[in-house]
């Protein structure tokens, strides 16, 4: 029980732990940001202090936030060195956790970094990999329209710097469709009121500037270091001096008030001195630009502390990023090359397989139908065998028949003469007696007949069935003379097996042509022996 309790203890214990140091990092992070503008010394020890405690514990997403958070104090104070290392640090972080997000960002923060030494190639590139970045994510619906709207902003910004106006308009452009889809922002109405400036609708601009200025003043007032110098510039264009000197001037006290965006601080006195200039007030435009070279050497000048490494191509980190992006993509196109190959190999085994199964198929399929076209002829033959012995033997049936009606005929034939010659010989002979014996001999036709038909139709069994189908109307004499025809008979020879003369016989043919309908030239014998 006591090991239980003391488990349970230990894991209560380590919760508390665990909720602790994550809301420590969370109040770190929080107060440093609260304070970049207000104490950015302690500002940037706290993101420090966040991001440590953060890779302590694990938490390399969170690490990677502070740094760019702290990168971006530094580039607010000037300090362009220690921001680009904390940018390459963060860099690296988020390629090593593959966060795109993170990756995204801090292309978009070297851009910034890139921009305020004017390497616009260098700057341009970075604000381009974030933009593609942003692309691929918010395609993906992983981030909102938001971050392409930041990066198309950002590039915006740039070519607005450089005066490239219409590079300036065309992203600004694509900003305003953008914003169409996302919440209506200050950052967008401010450029966009320059731009009115540049067609030189003053009073459109001057308007729009003042509604910014309201909003930024409740909410970012470190913005108004860049709202000012804008005014400025709108009024200076417009010919009001008096009020352009005014918003610079008011632009300088914000940047020195709350230590952010020191770019401007020597935009704005470099604009000074040209307004000095021109007013023929060399004392002060000297004293403006004395301040403009000094804060110019501080910030990007061979002697500046912060800034030396930087200006001297500290480029290290992209360098060494460069070769291992070069080394990865040599490596990427050997292995594409390499399965490229196997691809290759895997298509002509695959066409080779195709083939050999189709040849397969085809040799299958002709073998199938030999061995179906032999079996088919083997049976077309028996069928034909079958066929030609059962003819054969009808045929011999039929002999046999046909033999034995001339048999009949012959008897009755010699019964006729018989009698004849006993009948002239009357001499010593009773005739009577004698026709009565040659009588009984003898029978009679109808009897003939009979035997005849019996032995025809068992031999014969389908003709009769076929000749009442194909003509029903034939009599029993029509189909008597069609069974002797099919057996060949003469008219005489069919006269004594149906006891009938042999004009009958003739007429009876000439009737059933009529019957059959026959035409004179047809012959009568083919005709039957087909049915």
């Amino acid at each position: 029980m006591k090991n239980y309790l003391y488990f349970i203890l230990c894991t209560c214990l380590l919760i508390n732990s665990a909720l602790f140091s994550q809301n420590k990092k969370d109040s770190l992070y929080l107060k440093a940001d609260e304070l970049k503008f207000k104490n950015p010394t302690i500002a940037l020890d706290l993101f420090e202090q966040s991001y440590k405690l953060c890779l302590k514990k694990g938490d390399t997403l969170k690490a990677i936030h502070s740094l760019i958070s702290k990168a971006k104090t530094h580039s607010h104070n000037m300090n362009y060195s220690k921001s680009y290392d904390d940018y390459w640090k963060a860099l690296l972080l988020a390629e090593k956790k593959k966060s795109k997000i993170l990756i995204g960002r801090t292309y978009h923060g070297l851009g910034w970094l890139y921009s305020f030494y004017n390497r616009d190639k260098e700057s341009l590139k970075n604000f381009n990999k974030s933009l593609a970045i942003s692309k691929e994510l918010v395609k993906k619906k992983h981030v909102s329209t938001n971050y392409i709207f930041s990066d198309y902003f950002a590039i915006a910004n740039f070519y607005r710097v450089r005066e490239q106006h219409i590079m300036f308009s065309t992203y600004l452009d694509s900003c305003m469709q953008i914003a169409r889809k996302v919440d209506k922002t200050y950052y967008l109405e401010a450029e966009i009121a320059y731009k009115h400036s540049l067609e030189k609708n003053y009073e459109e601009a001057l308007k729009i500037f003042n509604e910014t200025k309201h909003y930024f003043e409740k909410n970012d007032p470190s913005y108004l270091v860049i709202i000012n110098y804008l005014i400025g510039n709108t009024y200076k264009e417009k010919g009001d001096i008096p009020n352009a000197k005014l918003y610079y001037i008011k632009s300088l006290q914000q940047a020195n008030e709350i230590s952010s965006h020191a770019n401007y601080k020597i935009m704005a006195y470099d604009a000074l001195v040209e307004i000095y200039q021109k007013e023929n007030n060399y004392q002060k435009a000297f004293v403006y630009l004395k301040l403009s070279k000094e804060l110019n050497d501080k910030i990007f000048g061979s002697k500046s502390i912060n800034n030396q490494e930087l200006f001297n191509l500290k480029d290290t980190h992209r360098i060494a990023i460069e070769q291992q992006e070069k080394l990865e993509t040599i490596r990427k196109l050997k292995l594409l090359e390499q399965e490229d190959y196997i691809w290759f190999l895997k298509y002509i085994l695959l066409i080779v397989c195709v083939s050999f199964l189709f040849l397969f198929i085809l040799i299958f399929i002709r073998n199938l139908r030999i061995k179906h076209k032999n079996e088919k002829k083997i049976i077309e033959e028996k069928q034909q065998l079958e066929l030609k012995r059962k003819n054969e033997i009808l045929e011999l049936k039929n002999k046999e028949l046909t033999a034995s009606a001339l048999q009949l005929i012959e008897k009755e034939e010699f019964l006729k003469n018989l009698k004849n010659k006993l009948s002239k010989q009357k001499d010593n002979v009773d005739v009577k007696i004698i026709n009565r014996m040659v009588n009984t001999i003898q029978g009679n036709p109808g009897s003939n007949w009979k035997e005849f038909e019996a032995r025809f139709t068992s031999i014969n069994q389908s003709f009769y069935i076929n000749l009442k189908e194909k003509f029903p109307k034939l009599g029993q004499t029509d189909q008597k003379i069609c069974a002797l025809i099919k057996l060949n008979f003469s008219s005489k020879e069919m006269s004594s097996l149906l006891g009938i003369s042999v004009e009958s016989v003739h007429t009876s043919r000439y009737r059933l042509r009529k019957k059959l309908g026959l035409e004179r030239n047809d012959s009568l014998s083919d005709f039957i022996n087909n049915i």
